[in-house]
């Protein structure tokens, strides 16, 4: 699996503490399967002024400790306040170090007003959002068809794992399904922030899937293509279960 969304990177935002927090997250995914993880901190001036900087110093500390676990790749969760900034500084946080991909971090409350224009600022620039966590936006569970028009001009939405399994309660996992259910979500990833707390969880999410084929897409090919810098792969036709698509 590829997990492209967590707060590995030690002291620069609300995830791992130190070193050896990181590196046992690390582990972790690599247990549960996970060969590529990108380290995403919160790059949000008001509370976590993530530089490139650090993020690059931070990432090459975690590579030296971990050896070859897993594979880490860079990025940043970018805060909406932040997009304004020149595109070449954008890309410094590329998702996966792909120019051509930004993590973008959906608010919890409250849907702005100039969100679908601040994304497709980014589409002119040649970069494509990949809209983190919408599910767990309050306005998002009681619209989920408001990321439609998003998901037709090309925007990515991530989906957390703790939403697909249930961790993060009924209404994150409600939403997830439906967006799953009309198409309008693209990868899975853990937003991991500590090894117990919002730990991976990437099989739980895909043992709740009960879908192979849309599991990998979620988890592999999605990802994988983002990784690569290779097209994204279309969506496979599942046999829709009871199960998946409940509310």
């Amino acid at each position: 699996m590829i997990d492209l969304h967590s707060h590995v990177l030690p002291g620069l935002d609300d995830g791992a503490e130190d070193i050896d927090e990181a590196v046992a997250m690390c582990l972790t995914a690599a247990l549960e399967g996970v060969e590529v993880l990108a380290a995403t901190p919160h790059v949000r001036a008001e509370d976590y002024p993530t530089t490139a900087e650090e993020m690059e110093a931070a990432l090459a500390e975690l590579r030296t400790a971990v050896g070859g676990v897993l594979r880490l790749v860079p990025g940043g969760e970018l805060d909406l306040e932040e997009l304004g900034r020149p595109a070449e500084e954008l890309r410094r946080f590329a998702l996966a170090g792909n120019p051509a991909y930004l993590l973008v971090e959906t608010p919890y409350y409250g849907w702005p007003l100039d969100l679908a224009q601040r994304l497709f600022a980014l589409r002119v620039a040649g970069i494509t959002p990949v809209l983190a966590h919408p599910e767990r936006n309050s306005d998002v569970q009681h619209r989920p068809d408001v990321l439609r028009p998003l998901v037709e001009h090309g925007v990515l939405v991530q989906l957390t794992a703790a939403s697909v399994d249930g961790r993060l309660g009924r209404r994150p996992q409600a939403c997830a399904f439906d967006l799953l259910q009309q198409g309008l979500a693209h990868l899975i990833a853990s937003d991991a922030h500590a090894p117990s707390v919002r730990a991976i969880g990437m099989k739980a999410a895909v043992a709740a899937l009960d879908d192979p084929p849309l599991s990998r897409w979620l988890t592999v090919d999605v990802p994988g293509a983002i990784v690569d810098g290779s097209a994204p792969p279309p969506r496979p036709v599942s046999r829709p279960r009871r199960r998946l698509f409940r509310r």
